[in-house]
């Protein structure tokens, strides 16, 4: 098993531009920019909170909306931690978090089962924090699922400041991933009983 386990992904269509360089076995730094301040400031947490290193430039097509740039990035950074992966030996596969922000709680569990399915229970009392939309985040996830190959349940417990929901939730999200990501000396091949994801 290697030590180091990165990635780079690009993809480039019509509507996005976008670069991402993961590496699994970091320090949690992240150097983020996608034009949109608050998603910059969202992921930047979940690289911290997942002590995984990541760069992400995007160029999307924002003054038509953000929908386009948080969907595709979804998309590259769930190909990232796919390839970043590989055949997942050693890995524990599941990853459990629990976050407060303020008054939110957030919960996030993941299985790297190689079965994409997004449960997610998370209700805001006002669509907006500043211009970001918070229906968005759903978007983000289903495309980190799709491209990853991850079961992914994200749960809102409760709250009410819509920035302090997807606040907890990100960062509860880097450590599931975080958690999901260790490779344990216990685990000789991937961690199921058929012997394959």
């Amino acid at each position: 098993m290697s030590s180091t386990r990165s990635a780079v992904v690009t993809r480039k269509t019509k509507e996005t531009d976008i670069t991402a360089e993961l590496t699994i076995e970091g320090k949690g730094k992240g150097a983020i920019s996608t034009g949109i301040p608050f998603f910059d400031h969202m992921l930047t947490l979940m690289a911290a909170h997942g002590f995984f290193d990541l760069t992400l430039r995007a160029q999307g097509d924002i003054e038509t909306g953000y929908h386009h740039t948080v969907e595709d990035v979804g998309l590259v950074l769930g190909e990232a931690f796919d390839k970043a992966l590989g055949e997942r030996k050693g890995m524990r596969r599941y990853g459990t978090a629990i976050v407060p922000m303020d008054e939110a709680l957030a919960s996030v569990v993941i299985d790297f089962s190689g079965r994409p399915f997004l449960v997610y229970h998370v209700s805001f009392l006002s669509q907006f924090t500043g211009r970001f939309d918070a229906q968005l985040v759903k978007e983000f996830f289903k495309a980190f699922v799709d491209k990853s190959g991850t079961t992914l349940h994200v749960n809102l417990e409760y709250g009410e400041n819509t920035h302090h929901i997807i606040e907890a939730i990100y960062k509860a999200f880097g450590q599931a991933l975080d958690e999901a990501t260790m490779l344990d000396t216990r685990i000789q091949e991937v961690r199921s009983t058929k012997g394959v994801l």
